[in-house]
């Protein structure tokens, strides 16, 4: 017989059925049950939302194993989630240990989780470099510090999606050269010109017409003018000798719409 000290451990571990072991047991299972009633102990919770979580970060390119990474839990157990245990004749989980669901439901398809060959959606980076260019950087300098060639920068300014290593390199050379004057850092004055004329031609907005939390956002529009978006946008745009754009046009027109509909 084990030397444990009676009590539960060693009711459930060692088998003891004494008077004092069966009475830590009575008096845990009461606990328990009281603490349950109360709903101040929860053992376990639904797994289909850990499932569901599962499944969309797998169609973002985020496997179980990186998942499992992340999360620090074991892959099994999110197999056994996912798809159950076949080798035993089980299908996926229903419940699942909450420390388990919260680990996993805190994991987000980040630039930081997504492995860096993983194709993600190009907008934010092409926002970034078209920014630098439109602010006087010529595309070769920001191609080197890519570490790409010329060509495969162009190419890269027209195609939908970019690596994930790519996106992270963009970000970097977003974040240091964004407040910088390219005159200042070498660029001559005619390549200087020349890049932000091409900008110009381009339709490209430079970092200033941009909030850094717009970037990424498929919904968010540079704000050229200070007024981008509102009817009075478009005479924002004639006072700083700019085109107007998209969302100045749509609220102009909005505006028009609405004074003829009140006439």
């Amino acid at each position: 017989m084990s030397e444990r000290e009676h009590g539960y451990a060693r009711y459930k571990l060692d088998g003891c059925r004494c008077y004092t072991c069966g009475w830590a047991v009575a008096q845990y299972n009461d606990a328990r049950e009281h603490a349950i009633r109360r709903g101040e102990w929860q053992p376990f919770v639904d797994a289909a939302p850990v499932r569901d979580h599962l499944l969309r970060l797998r169609a973002c390119s985020l496997g179980l194993r990186r998942v499992a990474a992340i999360a620090k839990v074991d892959r099994k157990r999110l197999q056994a989630v996912l798809n159950g245990r076949p080798e035993r004749g089980t299908g996926p989980q229903e419940q699942v240990r909450p420390a388990l669901a919260v680990a996993v439901l805190q994991v987000e398809p980040t630039l930081e989780n997504l492995g860096s060959a993983t194709p993600i959606n190009s907008l934010g980076t092409l926002r970034r470099l078209q920014a630098l260019a439109a602010a006087g950087w010529p595309q070769s300098r920001l191609a080197d510090r890519l570490g790409i060639t010329d060509q495969n920068f162009g190419g890269m300014l027209c195609r939908p999606m970019v690596t994930v290593r790519t996106a992270r390199k963009a970000i970097a050379v977003y974040d240091e050269l964004w407040l910088s004057d390219p005159r200042a850092c070498g660029v001559g004055a005619q390549a200087y010109s020349r890049a932000r004329n091409h900008g110009a031609a381009m339709g490209w907005a430079p970092p200033g017409a941009w909030d850094e939390d717009a970037l990424d956002n498929p919904e968010a529009f540079p704000d050229w003018t200070g007024q981008c978006g509102t009817p009075q946008g478009s005479k924002a745009h004639e006072r700083l000798g700019l085109p107007t754009c998209a969302p100045c046009r749509a609220a102009r027109a909005a505006a028009r719409r609405e004074r003829r509909a009140a006439a």
